[in-house]
């Protein structure tokens, strides 16, 4: 059985933070406000995740007032939700994101964070970048989006081959 799922996440500008997204860190750019990171990319994968499997969203896996998640990397989330779907059976299969922003300039970086998020996933995880023309608060520079698409599967049990 293959089923999809989406999410989406988005954050203002806080250039009192460092910037942390898709797993990489970002010197010299302004960070995402948030409770935890503010990794929108993490973020999004994980609603992707959750609800391509039925299981929620993030709010309902990390609390976002709970101390211990407080300045935590999103990185953590996501392998909670892996762990989270792995109980009820399901795998990645892969997962796009797209972000939505004026920066960082992505381009530059998108390898190692296809790389960085793939080893994290456990499957392919391919980024793409794009600007609003000037439009809207990511536009405008207030801000950042990131949506995202993942395929899960039923995960193979032992002894059965593995479905592709």
């Amino acid at each position: 059985m293959i089923r999809v799922g989406s999410g989406f996440d988005v954050h203002a500008y806080d250039p009192a933070s460092p910037l942390r997204l898709a797993g990489l860190d970002w010197p010299g750019e302004p960070g995402l406000s948030g409770h935890s990171d503010g990794d929108a990319v993490c973020h999004a994968v994980v609603d992707a995740l959750l609800s391509a499997a039925g299981l929620g969203d993030i709010g309902g896996l990390v609390g976002v007032d709970e101390p211990g998640t407080e300045g935590a990397a999103s990185t953590g989330f996501v392998q909670l939700a892996l762990a989270r779907l792995a109980e009820q059976g399901w795998e990645p299969v892969n997962v796009t994101v797209q972000i939505v922003g004026n920066r960082p300039r992505f381009s530059a970086r998108r390898e190692e964070a296809q790389r960085v998020m793939s080893e994290l996933v456990g499957a392919p995880v391919s980024l793409a970048a794009t600007t609003t023309d000037h439009l809207g608060f990511t536009g405008r520079g207030e801000g950042l989006a990131a949506i995202a698409t993942a395929l899960i599967q039923r995960a193979a049990s032992p002894g059965t081959p593995e479905r592709g």
